[in-house]
């Protein structure tokens, strides 16, 4: 165990702790106690000196207000719901603006599909007179082109874009069906797994629509029963699982003004992805990003008209992970990108047409995220690891990879949004025990003044017994992982705790980061101090922001490692004085939950008790892309399929197991606990289960998350 690095205490003092109550998972899950306050709907303005966000007016009707950077004075209020509804009760979900901001789009009446797509209506406003100029109903990704003159919108799979001036309709596409061909959209598997929804894009001028085609006929249907009805409805929709066949994917342009479309001939076999378009500044080159099945080589393409020149190319033993730092500059000539090609993630400049002129950024650390570009003063705004793989820092650096400056001090998780000339940010601060903290930065970062500081919350918080949380290293199995924990604020050395270990432990994830935790760290603050139970959580072999070889080592055999670093670390921390070694729990949701059910299983010494909540219980039954990129093709790899599944290691769970799940969850089907509940059966293995019908992979709406952590609380208590 090494000596503790970061020791965050709570602002309110424990002095009082007389006059405060513990939590209760009301508090957690009714009412709404730890929610704190965010900027919803920020958006920068073109004069680089305003910005707008969403909110509620006096008359409590939703609203775009656009505020002066520096004042905090509301310099107008852009447009209302009872301009645009004429009538206050209707909701805005989200809006955008053409390029130079004359004219907004408003989306509302939202419904999610799947996780990020949704369907609703819309209506474009100009701004000039609040008049609606378009509308549509019932449509997927609604997009300004960005002089304003057309919208785009995918219904029934089918790509439309609208005149605005004309009034005039134009139908792209007409070959869309359902589970069967997807113009404009993507299919299940590339929303889940390649974090998009949205299958088109604009270029600079306006005039050209790039889109993905997918032909999902030779995909297998999953179907879902939903319940609710006399006689229950069958859901179905396509879900490529591990080793089974893919979309058929093809990236077409079309011609917004005259209509048709060309196909792109990338000249390549249809087993493969196509996880990003985008156009360069040049509005007649697109960009297209290419991946092999085994996603183990990836290419950057070119397109002009029917010329498709390859930009870069990577290859990996393992895989190359997918991300959206792809800049292209105004000059048409170079670009930023990243790449893990020197063992961690790093930003490289190139030219367009692919030769690396140098590496920006270097060092035994990761960028997590480009901030912005800002082309003028070449200059880039990152957040890092630099300072600690459980912290998130900004930086700024030129193009050539000099004059670095740290801009953040504060210990925690820090991120910005940056004008449009890069003068001024809206910086968002947070850490373990802090809530964000949204504020007005310059460019020599010197507050100009504070947007949002939770004050509420914290007094709110300032009621409740809220212990310390400790963030310290492990040595386990010749690495030093990260873990934090949290001890009652009665905490007695000489006492013998619970453990309860919490655990993601996947492929990239972190659970050890001194960012704020919402109503989960709450939840861990009630067992600690209502029922003197202490919480841990470690970051094991094959999580992120460690570099790649860190990452990268479970390849072909998810599962192996990081349950042994659980178990090691359970193990470890059972070593400590006060901790219980015969009350040790642990566990997780999804990924955790596919963790926790393995480690109740290999470490039956150990864990006396695991919580499974919507657990992957065997490879097989999950999707390609996921599973393949971490796996290889389960017909390459059996063993590491079979070795890790914990639907082939139940007879050897001893202690006690509760697996939940939603009847409803699209992306871990109910089919994995069903499974394992079967192989449990077979076993004589006694076990405990909740199931929730109809809900998905989140479990959540109306009391459902109340029902289910009372669940989840009840069962830690009879069994630590």
């Amino acid at each position: 165990m090494k000596n503790t690095f970061i020791l965050i205490f709570l602002s309110s003092s424990i002095l009082s702790f007389g006059q405060k109550r513990n939590i209760e998972l009301s508090d957690i899950w009714a009412s709404g106690t730890f929610y704190p306050k965010t900027v919803n709907g920020f958006v920068n303005m073109n004069d680089g000196k305003s910005y707008c966000i969403q909110e509620k007016n006096n008359k409590g009707s939703d609203a775009i207000n656009q505020y002066d950077y520096v004042s905090g004075e509301k310099i107008k209020e852009l447009i209302s719901a009872k301009d645009i509804f004429g009538e206050e009760k209707y909701g805005i979900n989200s809006y955008s603006f053409n390029q130079d901001q004359s004219m907004v789009l408003v989306y509302f009446n939202s419904k999610k599909i799947y996780r990020h797509s949704t369907r609703g209506d819309f209506k474009v406003v100009r701004l000039s007179d609040k008049k609606v100029i378009g509308e549509g109903k019932e449509v997927r990704y609604p997009t300004l082109n960005s002089t304003g003159t057309k919208v785009a919108y995918v219904k029934e799979n089918d790509l439309y874009v609208i005149d605005l001036m004309s009034k005039k309709g134009r139908r792209i596409t007409k070959d869309g069906e359902y589970n069967k061909i997807i113009n404009g959209a993507v299919d299940w598997v590339y929303e889940e797994e390649f974090g998009m929804s949205k299958g088109f894009e604009w270029n600079s001028d306006g005039t050209k629509l790039a889109f993905y085609r997918f032909d999902e006929s030779q995909v297998k249907q999953w179907q879902m029963t939903t319940y609710g009805k006399l006689y229950p409805d069958i859901y179905k929709f396509k879900y490529p699982k591990a080793g089974e066949s893919n979309s058929i994917v093809q990236v077409m342009i079309a011609d917004a003004q005259k209509g048709g479309c060309k196909l792109i001939d990338l000249n390549s076999e249809a087993d493969q992805y196509i996880p990003r378009i985008k156009w360069t500044k040049d509005p007649n080159v697109l960009s297209v990003q290419r991946l092999n099945r085994l996603q183990n080589k990836w290419e950057l393409l070119l397109v002009n008209g029917t010329n498709v020149q390859l930009s870069l190319e990577e290859t990996d033993s393992r895989y190359v992970d997918i991300t959206d730092d792809l800049f292209f500059l105004n000059d048409n000539k170079h670009m930023i990108v990243s790449s893990e090609k020197d063992g961690h993630k790093h930003l490289y400049f190139h030219k367009v047409d692919g030769p690396q002129i140098f590496q920006i950024t270097n060092g035994d650390w990761e960028v997590d995220e480009v901030l912005g570009v800002d082309e003028k003063n070449e200059l880039i705004y990152y957040t890092s690891t630099e300072v600690n793989s459980t912290e998130r820092h900004i930086y700024c650096i030129d193009f050539q990879g000099k004059k670095k400056s740290r801009l953040t001090k504060e210990t925690g998780w820090h991120s910005a949004q940056y004008s449009t000339d890069f003068t001024l940010a809206l910086h968002n601060y947070h850490s373990a025990t802090q809530p964000h903290i949204f504020s007005i930065k310059d460019n020599n970062w010197e507050t100009q003044r504070v947007v949002e500081d939770n004050a509420d919350f914290n007094s709110r918080n300032s009621q409740f017994v809220l212990s310390d949380i400790s963030f310290d290293q492990l040595s386990v199995n010749d690495n030093d992982l990260n873990y934090w924990m949290i001890k009652p604020v009665s905490f007695n050395d000489s006492i013998k705790y619970p453990l309860l270990m919490y655990v993601y432990g996947g492929p990239g994830s972190q659970t050890v980061k001194n960012s704020f935790g919402w109503s989960n760290y709450y939840w861990y603050q009630m067992l600690a101090n209502k029922y003197n139970i202490i919480i841990a959580s470690v970051d094991n072999r094959g999580t992120g922001a460690r570099g790649a070889d860190f990452k990268k080592m479970t390849y072909r055999q998810l599962g192996k490692y990081e349950t042994e670093d659980q178990i090691s670390a359970a193990r470890s921390i059972s070593e400590l004085s006060f901790i219980d070694e015969n009350r040790i729990g642990i566990w997780g949701w999804s990924y955790g939950g596919y963790m926790s059910s393995l480690a109740l299983a290999k470490g039956n010494d150990v864990f006396k008790m695991a919580i499974a909540v919507a657990p992957v219980t065997n490879w097989r039954y999950y999707d390609n892309i996921y599973t393949e990129r971490y796996m290889g093709l389960p017909q390459d790899n059996f063993s590491g399929y079979d070795d890790n599944s914990p639907i082939n290691f139940v007879k050897d769970i001893k202690g006690k197991y509760l697996i939940i799940h939603g009847t409803g969850d699209d992306n871990v089907h109910f089919q994995n606990s069903v499974m394992m509940v079967n192989e449990l059966i077979k076993n004589n293995i006694p076990f405990d289960s909740e199931f929730y019908p109809n809900k998905n992979h989140g479990i959540y709406g109306g009391a459902t998350r109340y029902h289910l952590y009372n669940k989840m609380t009840n069962f830690i208590i009879e069994n630590l």
